[in-house]
């Protein structure tokens, strides 16, 4: 049975994981015959955000255990993931990935990656093992691949930065991905799109097809 790294950003799509995107992403990986294991950095996320007001809220919160929310406790620190125990991985989005896993959102064409998300990514595309990253996500690409085949959507202003960053962007509808053969990467834009959650559904499933068949 394959192994899929699931690396999340906490929980609520405006300051951690989609929490829609991670759970189509998990049960379509049960549902494709596969197993997974989730991880997230211990570390404090950017901040808080109230989700029916969108106001910031004072008190802070560690990513790792927002991320364990969703997965009904069963997630590990992120320094516990070994590449060579898995299969593939997949990087559901959610703001969190660029504001928690990266500052892409705070910082542009000046980001950085956490350094432990970085060394995760890069041992898999180093490994050269199938990676799937949707929604806001692929901002991390250029970070890990050279000159990564990418998408994010259509949003021109978000594509036109990671354009900069080296990525080459492909306009895509919520419902397809993009397939980086060289680089057995596959990305979808799911909610950088999705007006509903059976729109999310159908990218999300192929992206997770599709990572499983490359692996």
């Amino acid at each position: 049975m394959k192994n899929v790294a699931v690396i999340l950003a906490g929980c609520g799509v405006f300051d951690g994981s989609e929490i829609n995107e991670v759970v189509l992403t998990l049960l379509h990986i049960e549902k494709n015959n596969a197993q997974y294991q989730c991880f997230a950095p211990d570390i404090t996320q950017h901040h808080t955000l109230n989700h029916i007001t969108g106001e910031e809220m004072a008190e802070p919160r560690n990513v790792l255990v927002e991320s364990a929310r969703i997965t009904r406790g069963n997630i590990k620190s992120l320094t516990e993931l070994d590449v060579t125990q898995f299969d593939a991985l997949i990087i559901p989005g959610g703001f969190g990935v660029a504001k928690n896993l990266s500052d892409f959102a705070i910082n542009g064409t000046n980001a950085k990656v956490n350094d432990e998300v970085l060394s995760a990514c890069k041992a898999f595309a180093k490994a050269n093992k199938a990676t799937g990253y949707m929604c806001i996500a692929p901002a991390l690409l250029p970070f890990i691949y050279n000159k990564p085949q990418i998408t994010i959507g259509n949003d021109s202003d978000t594509a036109d930065v990671l354009t900069s960053l080296g990525a080459e962007h492909i306009e895509c509808k919520v419902d397809d991905i993009v397939i980086d053969k060289n680089n057995k990467l596959v990305t979808t834009p799911a909610y950088m799109l999705a007006q509903s959650i059976m729109d999310a559904d159908v990218g999300i499933e192929k992206l997770v097809r599709n990572v499983l068949a490359m692996s």
